[in-house]
């Protein structure tokens, strides 16, 4: 027995030492030139490691891993757009909850403030769509009118929103994080949101841009104040100036040196001691907000967890446990685990015992999350993905993080070989034909129709397809496009087969409606994201 324990002794010494053992790579001398980092004698190179993800407010961080992704149920009548195959996922985050109205009314308080005065139409460009929630035999008025402002919706899904404006939301939120985070190391001053609502009069204007360098005055006109009648001319900040200094572009920051906004109080400094801004390498910055692959939403939704065989339960139906849209457990027998139509007419079950509760949407915090902890995976409202619709996708995507809809982009430069700015502050992006992939290895048979006949031709027979005024090709185009995306998860006004999340829609990306909202996403860098526990 004492030479046993005297063996599991040196065994036990021998792997805390191999686990203590340091790291032969490190960031102080380079293991393929043997020069040192940080020498201010030489190039004085910066090396930096151990910098992980940073953790994005808002989300769970999801391990990945592989899955099979496609129909788990049969149903005749159905399309089959999404065949079974198994498919690599990598680590990614996905937003707890699906956006709320109050964070989409933060953001339009926020475009209304920087943008209202001087380019108003970016504002509205931004506004949800009302009329989603028209339909031409029912009394919708109350929604149209209350379900965006009302506090009463605070916390249920937006809806109206189209897939563009959910893309364009995604960024204004990357670049608001990547801002606070640069206030908060001290590497930035928080911007100064007063100007935007300072007037001046035409004598005040040079003493006050001499004073501030840098800054654009351009003038408007307004009612004046002793006679409604007459109009004044006063001077703002230019749309110019906010759209092009004002406001923080991520991508903006990181590549045009041209634009430094105001250095904060605890400056990042080089191995010189010189000021310099703060880039990727420092580690601070979220990698992007953005709407989440078709793949990702699957595996997110059905949360293929593994148990403590190392193995995970395949084939679920719906993204909570079991196989029944009702909760079979003894505590909860009967309840319904999302918000769906569960037949003809029936919204939200009887009075006095309403199953669901909701006759439209529910708060986003309602029902029970899924394994990962993501509410409403199923259920409530449909959401946007980024992928591209095509029939045969399933055929041709990668095995391992698959997606349809690349374009491999590059910042346009102008005639001086500047990057040129959009109307937002974001720098423009361009591509080559070559550069876009929506397309590529195409298989729908839709899209594979001749489209560009010589016109006139001959209709006969054709008249109650299509107005003699309209061209032929009205007809024979294919509905689907490169801007047609796909949509997934069920809503409110689903029957329960779009729950599962292998099904799959498609509308325009520039369309809305009240049944889809959307969530965010961001990819994880480096290691793996830890696993979810077992429950």
């Amino acid at each position: 027995m004492k030479n046993v324990c005297k063996y599991l002794f040196i065994v036990s010494v021998a792997m805390v030492a191999a686990s203590c053992q340091q790291r032969e790579l490190n960031t102080r001398v380079s293991n393929t030139t043997g020069w040192n980092y940080f020498d201010q004698k030489t190039t004085n190179f910066e090396a930096q490691e151990g910098v992980g993800n940073v953790n994005p407010p808002g989300m769970v961080a999801i391990q990945g891993g592989s899955f099979t992704v496609g129909e788990k149920d049969e149903f005749l009548t159905a399309p089959r757009n999404n065949e079974t195959r198994t498919v690599t996922v990598n680590s990614f985050y996905m937003d707890k909850y699906e956006v709320t109205n109050l964070n989409w009314n933060e953001y339009l308080h926020w475009m209304d403030f920087v943008y209202g005065k001087v380019a108003p139409e970016l504002v509205d460009a931004a506004r949800p769509d009302h009329k989603v929630w028209r339909e031409d035999l029912a009394y919708n008025d109350p929604y149209e009118d209350n379900y965006f402002e009302h506090p009463a919706f605070s916390f249920y899904p937006i809806v109206g929103v189209t897939w563009e404006q959910a893309m364009d939301y995604c960024q204004w939120r990357t670049d608001r994080v990547n801002e606070l985070a640069l206030i908060r190391c001290g590497a930035m001053r928080l911007p100064d949101y007063e100007i935007l609502n300072r007037e001046f009069e035409e004598d005040e204007v040079e003493d006050w841009v001499t004073e501030n360098p840098g800054y654009e005055l351009t003038p408007f006109e307004r009612p004046s104040d002793e006679d409604p009648e007459q109009t004044v001319t006063l001077y703002r900040v230019s749309f110019e100036w906010i759209r092009d200094k004002f406001v923080f572009n991520t991508d903006k920051y990181l590549i045009d040196d041209s634009y430094v906004p105001e250095v904060g109080r605890k400056p990042r400094k080089d191995s010189y001691g010189v000021d310099r801004k703060v880039t990727i390498g420092d580690g601070i910055f979220v990698t992007g907000y953005r709407l989440p692959t078709e793949a990702e939403f699957e595996f997110a939704a059905y949360a293929p967890v593994a148990g403590e065989d190392g193995l995970t339960i395949e084939g679920k139906i719906y993204p909570w446990s079991g196989y029944h849209p009702r909760d079979m457990t003894k505590k909860n027998l009967g309840q319904l685990q999302a918000n769906f139509v569960r037949g003809r007419g029936d919204m939200m079950g009887v009075s006095g015992a309403l199953n669901d509760r909701h006759v439209i949407t529910n708060p986003v915090d309602e029902f029970a999350p899924n394994d990962f902890g993501l509410y409403n995976m199923a259920g409530n409202v449909n959401e946007w993905v980024m992928d591209v619709f095509r029939e045969t996708t399933f055929q041709e995507a990668s095995e391992y993080n698959s997606f349809r809809g690349n374009i491999f982009s590059h910042p346009k430069l102008d005639e001086n070989g500047k990057f040129e700015i959009d109307s937002l502050g974001r720098v423009k992006l361009e591509w080559g034909s070559s550069d876009d992939k929506r397309d590529v290895r195409d298989g729908d048979v839709a899209s594979q129709f001749k489209t560009d006949y010589p016109l006139p031709m001959d209709t006969t027979g054709m008249s109650n397809l299509v107005e003699y005024k309209d061209e032929l090709t009205n007809v024979l185009a294919p509905r689907i496009t490169k801007n047609t995306r796909v949509y997934k998860g069920g809503s409110w006004a689903d029957r329960i087969y779009w729950l599962n999340p292998s099904t799959r829609r498609y509308l325009e990306q520039d369309k809305a409606s009240s049944k889809i909202g959307f969530r965010c996403a961001m990819s994880s860098l480096g290691n793996q994201i830890p696993g979810t526990p077992v429950k």
